[in-house]
């Protein structure tokens, strides 16, 4: 029986940020001080959310018009099982609402309670958040009715809105190719196995399916070496946003001996302004006990201790 690709659950998980420029950023302050803010373009209609650019002209939007906060249902579907994120937590509708003042619709949520209470044409208002800091989710929901004083009410809370920050939060399971799968259960046996086409091939690391230059499939699989050749490096000295290590560090491309393609890993245990192309390092793998199916078990690279490596050993691989 032939071996089972590796799979695995895996969470894509991180803040975008984002500048939102003249008219997202019209729109998003509005939002956050209870007002809706739409855009009219060039052919006289009223987009709500507002584009940045005329749908006719491709010119930037520069005219800025207030509408309700009050709709029409133009068109609805039920949501019976919410899923984690999304605007409420119990049985609600998606629904296209056309505010008043509008010639566009937005889709948003609508708290009907139930499917029964929903129908195209019906006037829903909006709910508004009770903390609100400039973006969509300050629209709590619609909910059924006319809009009232309370909700017509604008409050302005400060300067405008210029930048937002977007969760991004995705779960999926990733199954292995074959390459990734062999070279994965190789890390956790504590080898770096790369693939070559035939005897004649180049060595690749991490095995790719083909190889770049001919497309014949990288079928042969190779066991490399964990000690290698500094080719090219960069040291990091701006921190960034889940930064792991404090700077300044190296991260380089390494050659391992039997390779023909370098890859990139940390150098760490020695100075950054020591390191240097040719340099000599090996690999620094976790305890056992840490290993697991990823690159991660070696922890970085180090020098090895050994001469450099003359430049012509590695010219053909920068």
């Amino acid at each position: 029986m032939a071996e089972q690709p590796l799979r695995a659950p895996l969470n894509l998980k991180f803040d975008y940020t984002r500048s939102v420029g003249p008219t997202i950023g019209a729109f998003v302050t509005g939002l956050r001080d209870r007002k809706i803010v739409g855009a009219r373009s060039s052919d006289g209609r009223v987009h709500v959310p507002p584009p940045e650019f005329d749908p006719v002209t491709h010119e930037p939007m520069t005219e800025f018009v207030d509408v309700a906060d009050t709709g029409t249902v133009v068109s609805w579907s039920w949501m019976p099982d919410p899923i984690e994120g999304q605007p409420l937590t119990h049985p609600f509708a998606w629904a296209l609402v056309q505010l008043d003042g509008a010639d566009t619709s937005i889709l948003h949520a609508v708290d009907a309670g139930s499917p029964d209470a929903m129908s195209t044409g019906m006037r829903v208002r909006v709910r508004w958040a009770d903390e609100r800091t400039g973006r969509i989710k300050d629209i709590a929901c619609f909910e059924p009715g006319e809009s009232d004083t309370e909700s017509t009410t604008t409050v302005s809370v400060g300067d405008p809105v210029t930048d937002i920050v977007t969760p991004i939060d995705l779960h999926y399971t990733h199954t292995a190719s074959f390459e990734e799968t062999y070279y994965l259960r190789g890390l956790m046996e504590g080898k770096i196995i790369g693939g070559r086409t035939d005897a004649n091939g180049k060595v690749y690391v991490p095995p790719r399916g083909a190889n770049p230059t001919d497309g014949m499939p990288t079928k042969e699989q190779v066991e490399v070496s964990d000690k290698g050749t500094i080719t090219t490096f960069c040291i990091v000295n701006v921190p960034f946003l889940g930064q792991q290590i404090k700077p300044p560090y190296v991260a380089a491309y390494v050659l391992l001996d039997g390779a023909d393609i370098p890859f990139l890993h940390l150098i760490l245990d020695v100075d950054a302004s020591e390191v240097r192309m040719g340099m000599r390092v090996e690999a620094v793998w976790r305890p056992e006990e840490e290993w697991e199916y990823s690159l991660r078990n070696v922890s970085h690279f180090r020098p090895s201790g050994e001469p450099d490596a003359d430049y012509d050993s590695y010219k053909h691989h920068l």
